[in-house]
């Protein structure tokens, strides 16, 4: 099965490699640049958007198991979430970049 897999990934950028030699102006790239950074800044946001509904429902069910360690949990929640947060806002930051 992984070899059939690896051959079909071969034939794919085989015929693909074409695609990528073709010459065009920067002026006809431009529309894509906006399609994908709204993709990419999707993506971003339905990753952070997870893992943040996944790091509060942890650290509530934490605290609810061991109120005494509330305060720890509620430090490394917060940390993880600005972490978490921070994903967004590099893609965000990169998308204004490309942009403009």
């Amino acid at each position: 099965m992984n070899v059939k897999l690896f051959l079909i990934f071969l034939a794919l950028f085989v015929f693909a490699s074409p695609i990528f030699a073709a010459s065009t102006t920067p002026e006809a790239n431009h529309h894509w640049v906006a399609i994908t950074s709204g993709f990419s800044m999707a993506i971003a946001s339905a990753g952070c958007g997870l893992a943040q509904a996944k790091a509060t429902a942890a650290a509530a069910e934490g605290m609810a198991r061991n109120p005494g360690a509330a305060a720890a949990i509620r430090f490394a929640l917060i940390l993880g979430l600005v972490l978490i947060e921070s994903l967004a806002l590099y893609t965000l930051v990169i998308i204004l970049v490309q942009v403009s």
